[in-house]
C-alpha cells in the first residue's frame, strides 16, 4: 500500500448505505477498513489491498477505541470516518419505557460515539479530517419523531453531537457532518413498504456519492454540514 494512500473507516459496513460507501470511497483509490457485528453472515468482499473487515463491537467502548488505535498504528492516519451502524424501533409515548429508550440510545448514540472520539480525537492531532455520522428526520425535527420515540430520542444526540465536535474542531482542518437520509431504497425498505414511491427515495449510491462529495477538496470550505438526501420523498 503506498503511503499516501487515504484511509477511510466505515462502520456498518456489512449494511446497505455502508457496502455503497465502502464501494464509493474504493473506487475513489481510499484503503477502507469497514467494521462488522458477529452476527452478520453476509459480507461483500473487495481485494485485499483495498478493503479489510474487521468485526467490532461498537457498543464496547474499550473495543471500539482499541479499533481505532490499531487502524492509525497500522495505517498512520484515518483521513474520512462514516458512521453508519445503528438500529430502529417504532413505539409511541404510552408504549416506550425507558428501557427502550436506553436501548435505542446504546444502539445509535453509544456505537457512534465510540469510534467518533477517538477518530476525531487522532485527527485534531493531525489537523485533518472528515467525520460523518447518520442521524434522521425524526432526530433532526421531534415532530417526526410521533410513533418512533425511543429512536427519534436516541437519533437527536447525534445533531448535538457533531455540533459539539465542530465547536472544539474550530481552526483546525476537521470538520463533522451529519447525514440525514430520507427512505432508503433497499431489498428490506421495497419489501416492508411494497406500496410506496421507490423513485422517490434515496439510494444508497446517492447518498455515498454526497458523502464522498463533501469529503472532498472541492468541498474543503464547508463546514457543520446537515447533509439532508431526502430526493423527492
Amino acid at each position: 500500500m503506498a503511503v499516501s494512500q487515504r484511509i477511510a473507516v466505515v462502520t456498518g459496513a456489512s449494511g446497505n448505505l455502508g457496502k455503497a460507501v465502502v464501494k464509493r470511497f474504493i473506487e475513489e483509490g481510499y484503503f477502507v477498513i469497514g467494521t462488522r457485528h458477529k452476527t452478520d453472515t453476509a459480507f461483500s468482499s473487495f481485494a485485499e489491498n483495498k478493503f479489510e473487515s474487521i468485526e467490532v463491537d461498537l457498543a464496547n467502548e474499550e473495543a471500539a477505541e482499541a479499533f481505532v488505535d490499531n487502524v492509525i498504528a497500522k495505517h498512520n492516519r484515518i483521513d474520512v470516518a462514516i458512521l453508519t451502524a445503528g438500529g430502529f424501533a417504532m413505539g409511541n409515548i404510552a408504549e416506550t419505557k425507558t428501557s427502550d429508550i436506553a436501548r435505542q440510545y446504546k444502539l445509535n448514540f453509544e456505537t457512534a460515539y465510540n469510534i467518533a472520539r477517538p477518530v476525531f480525537t487522532h485527527m485534531l492531532q493531525q489537523n485533518n479530517g472528515r467525520i460523518f455520522i447518520t442521524g434522521s428526520r425524526p432526530g433532526l425535527d421531534m415532530r417526526n419523531s410521533k410513533g418512533m420515540v425511543a429512536y427519534g430520542l436516541s437519533k437527536s444526540l447525534i445533531f448535538r453531537m457533531a455540533e459539539l465536535m465542530n465547536e472544539e474542531a474550530k481552526g483546525k482542518n476537521v470538520v463533522t457532518n451529519v447525514i440525514v437520509p430520507g427512505t432508503i431504497d433497499t431489498p428490506q425498505n421495497r419489501e416492508s413498504m411494497p406500496n410506496g414511491h421507490f423513485d422517490k427515495w434515496t439510494t444508497p449510491e446517492s447518498i455515498a456519492d454526497v458523502i464522498y462529495w463533501y469529503s472532498s477538496n472541492e468541498s474543503a470550505v464547508l463546514r457543520e454540514g446537515i447533509l439532508k438526501v431526502y430526493n423527492s420523498a
